[in-house]
């Protein structure tokens, strides 16, 4: 109890004084938090492996988030179930996946392929087909960074950060469907249990005598990093920043993704990736010009993914 207290009080506090910071500080914070949990987590799927270590990031989110917030569950429709399980079974798939797909491949590579998810969907669903420039870009980006003509591309990696990310477009198309009904917080404190739950087939078996005390303090430790502490961070940055803006903003995230591979997993990009990534976060904050939000959902996950990630 005294533990669940403090957490809401951080919480709380957060919540009443992050307008002393500008909000794209906490912006940032929030992606650096994603990707250092991402980057942190390779030590532990050596240990669980990357269904097993998804479970458990899943798991202790679900359980801090389920101590800190109470999710309005009087509020849930029956037509409203389908979606929520979806927006879990999404939430699961690109943990499970973009843990995966770093186990195979560097982490910057792996979050700008995840990346074109939510960059195709906001391309494709506006009137403007001009806007199908910008995957396009991106695209040529990812080709940069996987460098195949070096003959060692790793097609397992790749297809999992592209698991990973048609996961967050599906996301973000459910939480679209939902509305404003479940944002925030409460449609987090849903969501991730539920993804706990649905990969608990394969993150189970993946840990089955590997948990110990510092196999769950790390995992607890990871949790909070994404989605806990990023989550929270992009609402305090929402509150005062357009969605253009933010989503402008959160086009670096593949960049950062690369900056925390460098400096945790020592993954140094050739001249090639370092121009295949900055096409990528081109593309990503072009998009938004056109007042296309790529990270519409991009709250509940950011995760990501890719937060969750």
């Amino acid at each position: 109890m005294p533990r669940i207290r403090f957490l809401r009080g951080l919480l709380g506090y957060g919540l009443r004084t992050g307008s002393a910071l500008p909000p794209w500080t906490m912006a940032v914070t929030a992606m650096l938090s994603i990707q250092l949990s991402s980057a942190l987590s390779v030590n532990l799927i050596a240990i669980a492996g990357a269904t097993g270590t998804a479970w458990l990031k899943l798991t202790m989110g679900a359980v801090i988030l389920l101590a800190v917030v109470r999710p309005p569950l009087r509020s849930v429709r029956r037509r409203d179930l389908p979606t929520i399980v979806g927006l879990g079974a999404a939430t699961g798939l690109m943990s499970v996946a973009f843990l995966a797909a770093i186990d195979r491949i560097p982490l910057g590579t792996a979050v700008a392929i995840e990346f074109l998810g939510p960059l195709s969907v906001a391309a494709l669903r506006s009137p403007d087909r001009r806007m199908l420039a910008w995957p396009a870009l991106a695209l040529a980006g990812v080709v940069l960074l996987a460098e195949p003509w070096h003959g060692q591309v790793n097609i397992a990696g790749i297809g999992f950060a592209v698991l990973s990310g048609a996961g967050w477009g599906v996301y973000i198309l459910l939480t679209q469907r939902i509305g404003e009904t479940f944002s925030g917080v409460s449609g987090l404190a849903m969501t991730i249990p539920i993804a706990a739950v649905l990969t608990a087939a394969v993150g189970i078996p993946s840990v089955a005598g590997q948990v110990s005390g510092g196999v769950l303090g790390v995992a607890v430790g990871l949790a909070f990093l994404a989605p806990v502490l990023p989550f929270m961070l992009e609402m305090l940055a929402l509150r005062r920043m357009t969605h253009t803006a933010f989503g402008t903003l959160m086009a670096l995230e593949p960049a950062f993704g690369v900056l925390l591979g460098m400096l945790v997993l020592h993954q140094m990009p050739s001249p090639f990736q370092t121009v295949g990534i900055f096409l990528v976060v081109l593309a990503g904050a072009a998009a938004q010009r056109g007042g296309q939000r790529v990270h519409d959902a991009g709250q509940a996950v950011a995760p990501t993914p890719a937060g969750t990630s």
